[in-house]
């Protein structure tokens, strides 16, 4: 059995982030989020990958290399242009052959693992298996509608008007019957080859279509909303270990972790939360939930709830929270100027300024 990760696109819903990082490389508790993926298929025992890439291939080439970190054989293959999912099966064909597989979509999140979904697939070997949380805003999935003894009878990709709410999760199982379905397909409104069509498809032509409503966590991390959620969830299982500099006067509550050439002096840090490789952090408050990354530098400034991305800087700033800073970043205090109001009055006006 293969996997195949997909970790192309644009990510525009992280944008400004993603206009110079690729969006499975943002990280959560200062790791990319693809690696996560990668760690969830090594542990299920697949060892061959093929990772599907577009114009930032050369960025996870370089946070991946062959795979060895990750106990995977990695081969790398690009996608011209995001025209779907079920496009990225279509030009990976030659490398999957005949080989059943997973398609990990390498922006999503899933705690738990997928051992056991690989496991119970092995096993009855469907056509699909496909994996469905109930979500607020159906509208934006895939979204599959089940028949009262729970079989997969229809599937839509972001209906304006859902039948369920029931999304599809962002890992799919499939045997090699999935690569005729996708040669059938013709490009939706959207432009692209939906994977949901392809898994119509076989449920159209009677093949065996199974899925499992999962009440774990999932989250598709394409928006700063859910990244800073899913940073929360694994910061939560942190365990604290302190590799780097902290003086006396400062102060380390709850789970956090200073990593190795970090240095805090004079703050107080409120776990959980990580303070990457050689950053600094002085006369600061980091608050919970909080991911600061390598070669970062807090001065003078508070800080919870967010993701600071490597070689930001944050000086004499109060309060920033809820936030995801990006490469490089400095933000400082504005400039103090004069303040004035500009008035207009008719006679006998009466006027109160709070100044």
């Amino acid at each position: 059995m293969k996997a195949l990760v997909l970790a192309g696109g644009s990510g525009t819903r992280l944008r400004p982030i993603t206009h110079t990082s690729a969006k499975q490389l943002v990280p959560v508790a200062n790791k990319p989020v693809l690696h996560y993926a990668l760690e969830a298929i090594a542990d299920a025992g697949i060892t061959e990958v093929g990772i599907v890439v577009g114009d930032t291939q050369a960025e996870i080439e370089a946070a991946v290399g062959d795979g060895t970190r990750f106990h995977l054989s990695v081969t790398y293959l690009r996608q011209a242009a995001p025209l779907g999912l079920a496009h990225a099966v279509l030009i990976a064909r030659d490398y999957l052959g005949d080989d059943d597989f997973v398609m990990y979509l390498g922006d999503n999140f899933i705690v738990g693992g997928i051992n056991d979904l690989v496991s119970t697939f092995r096993a009855e070997r469907p056509a699909a298996q496909i994996l469905l949380t109930q979500v607020a805003n159906p509208q934006e999935f895939g979204v599959a509608e089940l028949d009262d003894g729970g079989r997969v009878v229809a599937l839509e990709e972001k209906p304006s008007r859902p039948k369920s709410d029931l999304a599809l999760v962002g890992v799919y199982l499939f045997t090699p019957a999935i690569h005729t379905a996708v040669t059938e397909l013709k490009p939706s409104w959207r432009g692209e080859l939906e994977i949901t069509d392809a898994i119509q498809w076989l449920i159209d032509e009677e093949y065996r279509v199974e899925s499992t409503v999962i009440s774990g966590y999932w989250k598709d991390t394409g928006n700063v909303t859910d990244m800073l959620e899913v940073n929360r969830l694994v910061l939560e299982s942190l365990e604290p270990e302190v590799s780097g500099s902290v003086d006396g006067a400062s102060q380390l509550i709850g789970r956090v972790v200073v990593e190795k050439g970090a240095v805090v002096r004079g703050s107080r840090i409120v776990g959980p939360a990580i303070i990457g490789a050689g950053s600094e952090v002085s006369a600061s408050y980091i608050g919970p939930f909080t991911s600061i990354a390598k070669d970062c530098r807090i001065v003078d400034s508070e800080i919870e709830y967010s993701i600071v991305l490597p070689r930001a800087s944050i000086s004499g700033v109060r309060r920033i929270e809820a936030s995801l800073i990006g490469h490089d970043v400095e933000v400082t205090p504005a400039p103090h100027t004069p303040r004035a109001h500009r008035l207009v009055l008719g006679d006998h006006s009466k006027v109160q300024i709070s100044s």
